[in-house]
């Protein structure tokens, strides 16, 4: 397929889907006492989903691969979102990328323990912290997208997207702080959603490499 009607394509299917969730998100808002998007928020929410359906088609070209994380970007743009505002993450996203996760390992079987162990590579350490700090360093709702986004991209890129999701979720909050002179809760799920999505674009390319840089 031509890579022009593909890219044409993601973009159509990605605000087709952003509009989906939408009401979703929505309903999410006002369940928890959160005012609804905007007019500029929900173009922008549209305009961002097709860009993340974008991403995926792009760099993965057509694949199963490219479908179920551009159907897995919906969700963490939505979650996002939703965390933003209320600090709560719906467990019902982190079911849908699960879900998504378990068709993952029935496309690639001949790897199926990858996924396996991606589910409890990162969210078993957090659930020990969650339990020791009882919610003070971790929420349970982040504990749980961890478990499902390592169903979805494998033990080794799901560390690699809570790495980048740390590191971005950091400098973000410090420079927040320091530009509004304000203490800010901190909201992971954005962060480790974006962690998720880099890593499941560019994780293998980034691990080869740093794999060949420490046998040099």
């Amino acid at each position: 397929m031509h890579p022009a009607i593909v890219i044409g394509g993601a973009a159509v299917c990605g605000a087709g889907a952003g509009a989906a969730c939408i009401p979703f998100v929505n309903r999410y808002m006002v369940k928890l006492e959160k005012s609804k998007l905007s007019g500029r928020g929900s173009v922008l929410f549209i305009v961002v989903s097709a860009l993340l359906w974008v991403a995926s088609f792009g760099v993965l070209g057509w694949s199963a691969q490219a479908i179920l994380l551009a159907l897995a970007s919906s969700a963490l743009l939505s979650l996002s979102r939703i965390d933003w505002s209320t600090y709560e993450i719906p467990f019902a996203y982190n079911i849908f990328i699960f879900a998504l996760g378990v068709l993952a390992m029935v496309f690639d079987l001949a790897h199926w323990y990858e996924y396996v162990i991606g589910f409890f590579a990162v969210s078993l350490p957090l659930l020990l912290l969650f339990y020791i700090t009882k919610g003070a360093a971790i929420g349970g709702g982040d504990v749980k997208l961890m478990a499902a986004c390592g169903m979805l991209l494998g033990w080794k890129l799901v560390l690699l997207g809570f790495v980048l999701g740390c590191i971005i979720g950091s400098v973000v909050h410090i420079l927040r702080m320091k530009i509004s002179g304000e203490k800010h809760v901190l909201a992971m799920g954005p962060y480790l959603s974006i962690g998720v999505f880099l890593s499941a674009l560019f994780g293998d390319a980034v691990i080869s490499w740093y794999l060949s840089m420490l046998s040099f």
